[in-house]
């Protein structure tokens, strides 16, 4: 086969894997929604490039850089380590934590303009649009799969983009609530995880849920509370570190 010139075009829903890619041009590309576990990269350029993501295994020159990325986050993030928790205790901890750190980038999203809070930066989700997502994410794994409500959906709530639509859930990405509505349904989101996090025994952490009747998202199988707890935890942590770094840019175009 010859060149294949794809300069500037999207490739979305590929599969390529196995494939060969050699002798590409990859600079200025953008890569998003991408899985490259195993993959081998040989004789590569690389340059100010940056990556964001779940890092595991990653070899760089014969070192293995996820351990040092790993204690370099929880270095500049020293409340990083309790979104690790192992028992009832380290989990309630983490959830002060995240209400915590939650409120200050709250109060700091007040300050802005209210329009500059559907403003999305880079192409990622607007502030509102991430507050809905984490209302998703708590009605999900808590709603949903702890509690065993098979549709405790909200109309505000937003699944990630790359979720199939499915009958039932809520996905209007286009609203344009004002952040008190949004905060009136994120609060009570919050407080229920408060409350399953205040009831928490060792025993039920150690447990499995039970499947929900009916179909949705998530599947409804059986799954590990312990799990479903610290995944709400890493929305939570990761979603924050996003909005912040957002909030950099649109106070710069507030002023």
């Amino acid at each position: 086969m010859g060149q294949v010139d794809v300069v500037g075009r999207l490739i979305e829903r590929a599969e390529l894997r196995g494939a060969v890619v050699r002798d590409v041009d990859l600079r200025e590309a953008r890569f998003e929604r991408v899985s490259l576990s195993g993959a081998v990269m040989r004789g590569m350029d690389l340059g100010h490039a940056r990556m964001d993501g779940d890092i595991e295994g990653l070899v760089l020159n014969g070192v293995d850089v996820a351990p040092l990325v790993e204690a370099e986050l929880d270095r500049r993030y020293p409340d990083r380590v309790k979104m690790r928790p192992t028992d009832v205790p380290g989990f309630r901890e983490a959830w002060d934590v995240v209400e915590r750190l939650w409120g200050g980038t709250v109060e700091r999203a007040r300050r802005l303009p209210p329009a500059l809070l559907h403003e999305s930066v880079d192409g990622e989700w607007s502030f509102i649009q991430t507050l809905r997502h984490l209302a998703f994410a708590s009605d999900a794994w808590i709603g949903r799969v702890i509690l065993g409500d098979p549709a405790p959906w909200h109309p505000l709530d937003l699944p990630f983009d790359e979720m199939d639509e499915t009958p039932g859930i809520p996905w209007d990405r286009d609203v344009r609530p004002s952040l008190d509505e949004v905060l009136a349904l994120r609060n009570d989101r919050m407080a229920t995880v408060r409350r399953c996090v205040d009831d928490l025994t060792e025993e039920r952490l150690d447990a499995d849920t039970e499947p929900v009747d009916g179909s949705g998202w998530p599947r409804p199988i059986s799954y590990p509370v312990r799990d479903c707890l610290l995944i709400v935890l890493n929305e939570e942590w990761q979603h924050r570190l996003y909005a912040e770094r957002d909030l950099d840019v649109l106070e710069s175009r507030g002023k």
